[in-house]
């Protein structure tokens, strides 16, 4: 991504500021390179002192910006794309939209302009720059995708995939965040139940789960092989996995991942979509 590109971060609430803090940090372009905009405009003041702009008006943010990201509620992303359309313009703007279930094809027939545009789909960890964004395109222009990566590599890792994948990736990135945020929770219970402090039940859960991403990661080997190197004939792991699974752990996941991903491509469907 260029340095000099004019972003746009329109609905700058923490997953917008996050982005914006990302690009900063990484030194990937300059504060004033950056407008946010958001209508409660005054919770956007310590951003100004850094030396953002900032601004209710997203029609003059998306006048001023090569890169324009969309980071509002899905319910109010028609009437923010109704608002900006005026001011994007063809074989100019490139739009990145963070928007939970909206789509590509109704971006562009809310805007009525034929524009390069992203779907990012990032996780929460985006606020401590560790998030698993993944993007996807429609259009044949690389360079799209190559600067959408580009922005969300400063905020962890990033994973093309095929827009009609973008449901599933909001369950197992964006939500799985959460299952396994509650595995490490039971993990700590049961870390109580043996007899640790709550608060050292957590860190050691917690620092547990770190450390078996990491393996996988950066060996980018299969988990059961790495469970493998930790079980032995007769072994306590292997009774406590198999008690696990015998009570639905691996069952109760994949449901989960299953109904949350169901539930996802059913967040954004509009009246044009049930006509098709």
């Amino acid at each position: 991504m260029k340095a000099e590109y004019k972003i746009a971060i329109i609905g700058a609430g923490n997953i917008g500021l996050a982005i914006a803090e990302g690009l900063i940090a990484s030194k990937v372009t300059k504060s004033k390179n950056i407008t946010l905009t958001r209508r409660k405009h005054h919770l956007l003041d310590q951003y100004e002192q850094l030396g953002f702009i900032t601004t209710k008006n997203n029609i003059k943010a998306v006048q001023n910006s090569d890169i324009i990201i969309l980071s509002v509620e899905p319910s109010q992303a028609d009437g923010v794309l109704d608002e900006i359309a005026e001011g994007v313009e063809e074989n100019h703007h490139l739009l990145i939209s963070v928007v939970s279930g909206l789509g590509i094809k109704h971006i562009k027939k809310r805007l009525g302009k034929n524009i390069d545009i992203v779907r990012a789909m990032p996780n929460t960890a985006i606020a401590i720059k560790d998030s698993m964004t993944c993007l996807a395109s429609t259009s044949s222009n690389g360079n799209s995708l190559k600067t959408a990566a580009a922005i969300f590599n400063t905020l962890g890792l990033t994973k093309v995939i095929r827009e009609e994948q973008m449901a599933p990736a909001t369950a197992l990135a964006a939500c799985g965040l959460a299952f396994f945020l509650r595995a490490t929770r039971a993990a700590s219970q049961g870390g109580i139940e043996i007899g640790f402090h709550a608060e050292d039940a957590i860190e050691i859960a917690s620092q547990t789960a770190k450390g078996a991403a990491g393996l996988l990661l950066c060996n980018r080997n299969h988990p059961e092989f790495e469970i493998d190197k930790v079980t032995t004939p007769r072994g306590v792991t292997i009774s406590g996995l198999n008690q696990m699974e015998h009570d639905g752990f691996s069952s109760a996941m994949i449901r989960g991942i299953v109904t949350s991903a169901e539930k996802a491509s059913r967040l954004y469907v509009t009246e044009e979509d049930d006509e098709e």
